[in-house]
């Protein structure tokens, strides 16, 4: 890695703030957890494992600029893989076009959340997205938006036949589906002095290619969202409608589609609203190396349109504790028929299963961030 993290720099050394430049940073993260789940983690008093080490670029010389960020997960969790790897030029002041893996303008951003897990959202592949393709920004003093088109989410093998791997950071659709030619547009107004507001509208439409079948059905998704600043309060919240189309191969449920990250696919329902409320209250301190703790509580619940289907639902208290490059996430995350909390991995966001009730896991995220990007999730 340092001969990488060499090749990369020296180039650059020489020159002067009118030359190319390049800020070389990433992080490595540890979690404590303690599921309420999982009877053999319980019996030994939770796990502290590796989560990820990941090493991020960017450059930038005369307009033209480069943002990319590559993580390493351990083997069971997807490997290594890119989040993002997208080249910009900045057009004007408040103008600018991107091109390659690059964030899906859809929502609240960068996150509809404060925790380490995420908000709901994010598990539909609605929070925190990355796709292949282009994207124009405008941000103004009162207005905002941004227009996109995406070929496809993250590939790593070509032809329409391969299925789509789950080994990715952000939620996309895999498996026999492929998400396709799809089109983004969102819209943000922003007023208010004290009071200050970010009041906006997303839309995603795009195309469902299933290699069975080889026909092409779609997906879209319109979303309402707020956010609120007073003070050192935030508030953060979503409306969203949400529908996929796949014209599957007979006897396959079109009631369901697959969706994977981090090396794990499984059935989220077609049809769905979803609801989120996030809040938070940031405090400035001076205790040792303590600079900043952040309160916040996340709220999301999905109410699925298929008749029989059981919603979900997730909640996370939690506080961020700032200490000089090291951010520690300390988190009391929730979830019913969630499948990253208890019960049957592939199907609670699905169809979920009837009388479950509430599983939680307590986390601690230890990251040491350096040089650039040092608040990425």
């Amino acid at each position: 890695m340092r001969k990488i993290l060499l090749l990369i720099w020296i180039p650059f050394l020489n020159y002067s703030q009118d030359k190319p430049i390049v800020d070389i940073g990433g992080a490595l993260r540890y979690n404590y957890l303690y599921s309420s789940w999982n009877s053999d983690q319980k019996d030994i008093g939770g796990d502290f494992v590796y989560d990820i080490f990941r090493v991020n670029a960017e450059a930038r010389y005369k307009g033209v600029y480069l943002n990319v960020e590559y993580r390493e997960y351990s083997t069971a969790f997807g490997g290594g893989f890119l989040k993002r790897g997208w080249m910009g030029y900045t057009l004007s002041e408040q103008e600018d076009i991107q091109i390659g893996l690059t964030q899906v303008p859809f929502g609240i951003q960068t996150y509809n959340s404060n925790n380490w897990f995420f908000n709901l959202t994010y598990y539909v592949g609605l929070e925190d997205d990355h796709d292949m393709g282009i994207k124009y920004m405008n941000k103004g003093d009162k207005f905002e938006y941004q227009l996109a088109f995406f070929k496809n989410s993250e590939l790593f093998d070509l032809g329409g036949s391969n299925e789509v791997s789950p080994n990715r950071y952000a939620y996309d659709i895999v498996g026999k589906n492929k998400e396709i030619n799809q089109f983004n547009g969102k819209f943000i107004y922003k007023t208010g002095e004290e009071f200050k507001h970010r009041i906006g509208l997303s839309a995603q439409y795009g195309g469902l290619y299933n290699i069975d079948t080889k026909k092409t059905g779609d997906h879209h998704a319109l979303g309402l969202h707020h956010e609120l600043f007073y003070k050192r309060w935030n508030l953060k919240t979503e409306l969203l409608t949400v529908r996929h189309n796949p014209i599957n191969a007979d006897g396959q449920s079109r009631d369901i589609v697959r969706m994977g990250a981090y090396g794990f696919p499984y059935d989220i329902a077609s049809d769905f609203e979803m609801y989120t409320a996030a809040i938070s209250y940031d405090l400035p301190v001076d205790i040792g190396p303590i600079s900043h703790l952040k309160f916040y509580n996340d709220f999301g619940y999905m109410d699925k349109r298929a008749q029989g289907f059981k919603n979900s639902a997730m909640n996370v208290t939690g506080m961020l504790i700032t200490a000089g490059d090291v951010y520690i996430y300390i988190d009391y995350a929730a979830g019913y028929n969630h499948s990253w909390f208890g019960g049957d991995f592939t199907n609670e966001l699905g169809q979920g299963k009837p009388n479950l009730g509430w599983e939680a896991r307590f986390n601690i995220n230890f990251g040491y961030y350096f040089l650039t990007d040092t608040k990425s999730r």
